[in-house]
């Protein structure tokens, strides 16, 4: 799959980021260190101790990389957990978990399918 078809997949916006990042190659790069982040693991983990302060901040960072990268579907996703979390609430529902990993799952398979 090239990375213009990768962002039509995940609804993303291949022109913006390549305004952004100016090269294919720039943009493949960053897409392949977000596998490495950690971000969305982190998430998880930190909502199971109920650390609310530390779920909230993966849950920032995941949507700030989302949004530089953008990875449209799961970027919202990831802002709506942000923002449910927002102020120490924990405003986080099932259906918000699943979807969040639904995308995360949906977005990595994508990369990974990546020419």
């Amino acid at each position: 799959m090239t990375i213009k078809e990768f962002y039509e997949k995940i609804g993303g916006d291949y022109d913006e980021v390549l305004g952004r990042l100016f090269s294919e190659a720039l943009i493949k790069k960053f897409l392949i260190k977000f596998l490495a982040d950690k971000s969305y693991q982190t998430f998880f983990e930190e909502i199971e101790k109920q650390n609310i302060e530390e779920a909230f901040r993966a849950a920032h960072t995941l949507k700030g990389v989302c949004q530089n990268l953008g990875l449209g579907t799961l970027f919202k996703s990831s802002s709506d957990i942000a923002e449910a979390l927002r102020g120490g609430q924990n405003n986080v529902t099932q259906p918000m978990h699943e979807r969040l990993k639904a995308d995360y799952e949906y977005t990595v398979e994508c990369l990974k399918a990546i020419d």
